[in-house]
């Protein structure tokens, strides 16, 4: 199992980060999802997640997910 810190914009509040929570932990191969506020990310542990998996998740929504800069 592999951790992936992810930058997720348009986040405002507790709702938002329980939404896109919710929605980031029904994306396969993911086994947990912690999603914070402050500073916008998400916490992905899992097996073959891949970006493209996690926006796709996210599409049609107001949050948009990206890699970190390393």
């Amino acid at each position: 199992m592999s951790q992936q810190i992810y930058i997720v914009n348009g986040m405002t509040c507790q709702h938002c980060v329980q939404n896109v929570q919710n929605k980031l932990s029904a994306v396969a191969g993911v086994q947990s999802a912690r999603v914070q506020l402050m500073p916008p990310r998400a916490v992905i542990e899992g097996d073959d997640v891949t970006l493209d998996a996690l926006a796709q998740a996210l599409a049609g929504t107001q949050f948009k997910i990206q890699s970190m800069a390393v």
